[in-house]
């Protein structure tokens, strides 16, 4: 699966987008190039609506998008004066949608034909379904993680980070991964513990009884936080195989990989301390702190090497 670099808009006569579900596609932009009207088409053919929340971009994606849906009433663009964060502008994008179903997607995200039918017919199944999301897809067609998964606890994500889930087989229970792509896909929507907020429709019933989206989170973790409060206010999560997004995971994020990396876990910290801390010993907190940020340097020295490498590799060209 590729992301097409040429794009045969169709447009369509007064009055068809009635005819489509009432669902409010937000789609969180900041420099994600040709892939944002990729989404953005992909998501008109299926919606009434499409918010575009865009942080401050620096490249033309915002302009380019304009563009092409130049005159199409159903896509409307908010420009914020600064980089807020995923959360805070996903908070701006639910504030100006109109629909009763919403659905958060990344811009590197393309939802297939019949994705949104999908999602909503899962949702509308169950009216304690909060949430919902779908099969994340590599460009190779292979199922990403994150799109369904457990809630990684400290302990969890101990067990990943050690690679202790390999016992899994003899002691599933205790050494259990979170991640579940692993695991059979299964043939018909199931209720899981978090989605991903890269692809992820919510009732507005639910978000007036859980709350927005915490925008004490910068960038990642925001929607494993979500995904717990719907759960403590007793809102099912599910995951639909069957509405299927092929998603260039990272695409929006390569060019900055210090930054994302730093926000990605100061989130993980926020997210331990909020739902964990009263759960675990203090000297086990102070273990996970420890390993999170451990982490970030080993991850922050493998970029750093990766940088230097590329540098050195260009200055011999040069030379």
């Amino acid at each position: 699966m590729t992301f097409p670099m040429e794009l045969n808009v169709e447009r369509e006569p007064e009055g068809v987008s009635a005819s489509k579900p009432c669902v409010s596609v937000i789609v969180v932009n900041y420099n994600a190039g040709r892939l944002l009207t990729d989404c953005v088409q992909a998501a008109l053919r299926q919606v009434r609506e499409v918010v575009v929340v865009d942080n401050a971009s620096a490249d033309t994606s915002v302009a380019e998008c304009e563009q092409v849906f130049a005159g199409n009433p159903a896509l409307r663009v908010v420009r914020n004066a600064c980089n807020l964060g995923f959360a805070a502008a996903c908070n701006i994008g639910f504030g100006e949608a109109s629909c009763e179903y919403v659905l958060f997607l990344n811009p590197d995200c393309r939802i297939e034909a019949g994705g949104v039918t999908e999602l909503l017919a899962a949702l509308l199944g169950d009216p304690r379904a909060g949430m919902v999301g779908g099969l994340l897809l590599n460009a190779d067609g292979t199922e990403q993680g994150g799109g369904r998964r457990a809630v990684p606890t400290p302990w969890r994500s101990f067990v990943r980070a050690f690679g202790l889930s390999r016992f899994a087989a003899r002691w599933p229970k205790l050494f259990f991964d979170f991640h579940l792509h692993k695991q059979p896909l299964p043939d018909r929507a199931i209720e899981v513990e978090a989605i991903s907020g890269a692809c992820m429709l919510v009732r507005r019933e639910a978000v007036a009884d859980v709350g927005l989206w915490d925008e004490a989170y910068f960038l990642h973790c925001e929607d494993l936080d979500w995904c717990m409060r719907f759960r403590r206010r007793e809102w099912k999560i599910m995951f639909v195989p069957s509405a299927r997004i092929e998603h260039a995971l990272g695409a929006c994020s390569r060019t900055r990989p210090f930054f994302v990396e730093w926000h990605k876990h100061r989130g993980m910290m926020r997210f331990y301390r909020k739902f964990f801390r009263h759960q675990y010993p203090g000297f086990l907190m102070w273990l996970v702190a420890f390993g999170v940020w451990f982490r970030f340097g080993l991850v922050s020295a493998y970029h750093l090497a990766r940088r230097t490498f590329s540098l050195f590799r260009m200055g011999g060209r040069d030379a």
